[in-house]
């Protein structure tokens, strides 16, 4: 059985680099040893009674990956704390894991004060106090432990990014961490020669799953940043010699809206993985930078795979991973029947929206391990007998997958449902625009509008005609797609690993003090939405006897 205290005592005696910060390099024997040194702590202040879960608040620093290694040695779970939750919310997270050690600095700390989190103040530990260093040094000597811990037991508890819901708390053990450590690096090509980037979030499946546990298995470099900045992207890559790096969401989308420069190629990367970027922006990144983006599908539970190949369409997702051939469809979570697969127009537009549906492994759970201390999830995840992702997605006529959005994503205009990633998609090609999100709002009569919000780049501004004539040019916008009002915002909503936080936008709908633009009806060119504007919608909405909506009664 593999598991990841196997994967860092194979690195016991590896004089090569394994973490840089900064200025600071730590060898992999030393990496090693420091894990082995947060092994003691965490064996000498855990309560035996209850379950060994440690959350950790902190950004990307060492200390992080040294408490997972010290964690996986001795069988215990690092919680990733997600810093931008705040409040009651970071409170109910602490609780509903059952932390019973938290390990944080004096930022983190700050965003916990006052709150009820049931952990005594002799289990917070400050890696920026004296207190702390003094705790290490006690335990200076301290080695691997002589036998590794049951793989079976949970190592993460990792956070969904809680884009469209309340996150959930997925299990991974320590043996499932370790294969998918091991398998991506191999998908992936990295070697003991990489010099792995590592950007996005550690409380995150992407960060630890496709960046520091390939690095881990084969003994590569992870270079640390604190959190992503696009406009430090760049610099990073050069200054430490990237080859590789991993993204989530809408990272592309922001290094791309960064200023060009005659030294873009300048630098050592032969590859970026991540998920959610658009065809479009792979493009452009590949021909400004030179480096090409791999796309994949997955998520922490890693049950569904699905992986881009040379032959995949521009806008597809890739088939399936080669071991679940067969075991993955896109089913109608109505009939339990699976969905046509979908029809083109000339144009590339979709003619029958019946083929989008749920993502769906029919072989069963698979590799889902749970969310913890949450059944009712658990259970939802699983019915039928199968996985169901909650994402939605259609299929051609040779069985490449393509993502239609989150299952939440769903819209319906006079009758018709379809998803909003496709018109994202086609969005997302008008000039300027760094990121968009399509979501429905109430329709004064019945069904949906669609709105849309976009953040446009520096130097670019809305034209509203512009771009009414520019959806006029989309051959494959469907005919009920077009976003009734439109948004401009000076700053996405965002989760902490750059995907869209869609559930605000959806409850502000068109009370925002950002400017609108809206067509008073379907046939009618975009105009500024004035105040005026909105009493008169909200009249209507009294009209026809549907104003419940606008209070969610």
């Amino acid at each position: 059985m593999s598991t990841v205290a196997d994967l860092l005592r194979a690195r016991a005696d590896d004089p090569n680099i394994g973490y840089v910060f900064g200025e600071r390099t730590w060898t992999w024997a030393e990496v090693v040893h420091e894990s082995a040194v947060r092994a003691a702590v965490i064996e000498e202040h855990l309560d035996p009674d209850r379950p060994p879960h440690i959350g950790v608040l902190l950004e990307n620093v060492p200390e992080y990956l040294f408490w997972i290694g010290g964690a996986a040695m001795v069988g215990a779970c690092v919680v990733g704390i997600n810093p931008t939750r705040r409040g009651a919310e970071l409170e109910r997270d602490v609780h509903h894991t059952d932390c019973q050690l938290i390990v944080s600095d004096a930022a983190g700390f700050s965003l916990l004060d006052g709150l009820d989190l049931g952990v005594d103040a002799s289990r917070r530990f400050d890696i920026e106090s004296a207190q702390y260093e003094g705790l290490l040094r006690a335990h200076g000597d301290a080695t691997c432990p002589d036998s590794d811990p049951d793989g079976r037991r949970p190592l993460f508890l990792l956070f969904t990014s809680g884009s469209t819901s309340a996150p959930k708390a997925v299990v991974c053990t320590n043996e499932r961490m370790a294969v998918t450590a091991v398998r991506a690096g191999a998908i992936y090509g990295v070697t003991a020669d990489e010099v792995c980037y590592c950007p996005m979030p550690l409380f995150h499946g992407n960060a630890l799953m496709a960046c520091w546990g390939p690095a881990l298995a084969v003994g590569a470099r992870v270079v640390l940043r604190r959190k992503f900045s696009a406009s430090g992207f760049l610099d990073d890559v050069r200054r430490f010699g990237c080859t590789y790096f991993t993204y989530v969401g809408r990272t592309i989308a922001y290094v791309l809206g960064q200023p060009p420069s005659e030294h873009d190629r300048d630098h050592n990367l032969r590859l970026g993985f991540g998920t959610e970027a658009s065809a479009l922006d792979r493009q452009r990144f590949l021909d400004r930078f030179g480096c090409p983006l791999v796309e994949g599908y997955g998520s922490s539970e890693s049950v569904v795979a699905i992986i881009r190949t040379p032959d995949s369409p521009e806008n597809a997702l890739g088939r399936e991973r080669p071991d679940m051939a067969g075991q993955v469809s896109v089913i109608d979570p109505a009939t339990l029947t699976e969905c046509p697969r979908v029809v083109f127009d000339e144009h590339g537009g979709i003619t029958n929206p019946e083929c989008i549906g749920e993502i769906v492994h029919t072989g069963g759970g698979g590799t889902f391990e749970g969310y913890y201390n949450n059944p009712e999830a658990s259970s939802d995840r699983i019915r039928n007998g199968w996985y169901w992702t909650g994402d939605l997605g259609y299929r051609d006529d040779v069985g490449f997958f393509y993502f239609a959005g989150r299952s939440a994503d769903w819209l319906r205009v006079d009758s018709e449902n379809f998803a909003a990633a496709p018109v994202e998609n086609i969005v997302a090609r008008y000039p300027g625009v760094v990121m968009c999100a399509v979501y429905p709002v109430p329709d004064p009569v019945t069904g949906d509008m669609v709105m849309i919000a976009i953040e446009m780049a520096a130097g670019h501004s809305f034209d509203a005609r512009a771009f009414d004539d520019f959806l006029a040019d989309q051959r494959d916008l469907g005919t009920k797609w077009s976003p009734q009002i439109v948004r401009i915002t000076s700053s996405m909503p965002l989760t902490a690993n750059n995907k869209v936080h869609k559930p605000p936008l959806r409850a502000e709908r068109w009370d925002t003090s950002e400017p609108l633009w809206w067509r008073p009806t379907r046939k009618d060119s975009l105009v500024p939405m004035s105040p005026a504007d909105k009493a008169a919608l909200a009249d209507r909405f009294v009209a026809a006897g549907r104003s419940n909506v606008l209070t969610g009664l």
